[in-house]
């Protein structure tokens, strides 16, 4: 089991996580007035699936898969080494998880999701456990889904 620093039993109490929480405000704050979309602040109750899809579906099955799977099985049968907080089994599942979403994404907005990945990573090997990773990307992509996606 690799814990880059000792985390707290409660999500809540750990202010690593509070920070991460913290970071996916202020990103989405930041994005909002470089961007200035028009926002339609009731469309995830319109078109409730759209926004339900990208919000909780994905984020669960992809953290299942990268942070459950594939780092795991990185981090067991290739490398147990760390830069500093970051794992290298985070950094190669975190680059991998980017690379997926080239496919979806504009390529600005594929590359920047590396960043929130090596966060997602950091917690998996903070917690040893899916459940920060998890709630992490289920808030990030809120925001950002809320914000800068257009329901069709």
């Amino acid at each position: 089991m690799i814990r880059t620093h000792a985390a707290p039993r409660v999500l809540w109490q750990d202010p690593l996580f509070l920070a991460a929480l913290a970071a996916g405000l202020l990103a989405w704050l930041l994005m909002f007035f470089i961007q200035q979309p028009a926002v339609q602040w009731n469309w995830p109750v319109i078109t409730p699936w759209q926004f339900l899809l990208p919000v909780l579906f994905y984020p669960v099955a992809e953290e299942i898969v990268f942070r459950g799977l594939l780092q795991e099985l990185v981090r067991d049968y290739i490398s147990r080494r760390s830069l500093g907080p970051v794992t290298v089994a985070n950094l190669i599942t975190s680059v991998l998880f980017t690379g997926l979403h080239f496919i979806y994404h504009a390529p600005l907005w594929a590359a920047l999701v590396f960043f929130p990945s090596l966060v997602f990573g950091f917690f998996k090997d903070r917690t040893n456990h899916l459940v920060a990773p998890i709630i992490l990307h289920v808030f990030y992509n809120a925001g950002y889904f809320w914000l800068f996606s257009v329901p069709q």
